[in-house]
């Protein structure tokens, strides 16, 4: 079976702290809010996790249909602070963090996309750069390159080796922060040129108005419409998700427009995407109309 993506990061344990005081525990991470995101629009998906035995009791609460597990002595865990009602502001500290993953623990697994959808820097050796853009489109988010695990609390450092691996990348994906922090750049457009000129083939910068993305000749955008921000943790994880999917089979303002209707609608609830292509397509019929 070839896959549309095979994912490969943690699966993690976390604390999501809203700015009243409310604390709810979850399963979450990259790989879980890009899975159910791509699932949702019918795509074909493998993934490889680590976790502590002791913890993989939580995957029966997972419909990821072919996941392999590998152990680890820690599973990754994280506690989110927000401090705004927006939930743009907020702090994290790191309870646990997995093995990292090896070339030896990819799975033999045929794929039109690879995704690593790291949460830690340290989270992969850099020999699967060149390892996965062998086999297929590489597709990674910055922020488990950016966000470091020191003395308890989780901080950003730039990516040093940037320049070496940004050219393996075929969809990169960062927030407006992570871009500044890699680039040097508050204007997001600038940052995408930056990161374009660097090697990466195809930019996705997430902001809480819009999605942009740059392919190194036109900057497209789609504005981000929920009504709601009940379920905004995992915002940069569903649209990335969403939009390399659709990347196989639709051009970049289709795919665009979808992931961030999908995002959009994600965000009115709490926890992973769980709706369906439809479910999508009549929110961008409500929603979007003069697209």
């Amino acid at each position: 079976m070839k896959y549309d993506c095979y994912l490969i990061g943690p699966v993690s344990l976390d604390y999501d702290e809203a700015f009243d005081g409310v604390v709810k525990k979850f399963i979450g991470g990259a790989l879980i809010y890009s899975a159910y995101a791509e699932l949702a629009g019918g795509r074909r998906l493998g993934a490889v996790t680590k976790m502590a035995p002791e913890d993989q009791y939580v995957l029966d609460a997972l419909y990821i249909r072919d996941l392999t597990v590998l152990p680890s002595k820690a599973t990754t865990s994280i506690h989110n602070v927000y401090h705004t009602p927006d939930r743009e502001r907020r702090t994290a500290t790191v309870r646990g963090v997995m093995d990292p993953f090896l070339v030896e623990d990819i799975p033999e697994a045929e794929s039109e996309i690879y995704q690593m959808a790291g949460l830690i820097y340290g989270d992969y050796d850099y020999e699967l750069f060149p390892f996965l853009a062998k086999k297929g489109k590489v597709a990674c988010d910055m922020q488990g390159f950016l966000r470091r695990a020191e003395d308890g609390a989780l901080v950003f450092r730039d990516w040093e080796e940037k320049k070496e691996y940004l050219p393996y990348i075929t969809y990169l994906k960062t927030d407006a922060a992570e871009a500044e922090i890699m680039t040097g750049c508050a204007d997001r457009r600038e940052a995408a040129k930056l990161l374009f000129d660097w090697g990466a083939k195809e930019i996705m910068i997430t902001h809480h108005t819009e999605v942009l993305v740059y392919d190194g000749e036109t900057f497209y955008t789609c504005p981000l419409r929920a009504r709601n921000l009940s379920g905004r943790t995992g915002r940069g994880d569903s649209t990335f998700g969403s939009y390399i999917t659709e990347r196989i089979d639709k051009n970049i303002p289709d795919a665009l427009l979808y992931a961030s209707a999908l995002v959009s609608l994600k965000m009115e609830t709490f926890g992973p995407f769980k709706g369906s292509r439809s479910d999508v397509e009549e929110y961008i019929q409500e929603r979007y109309p003069e697209y």
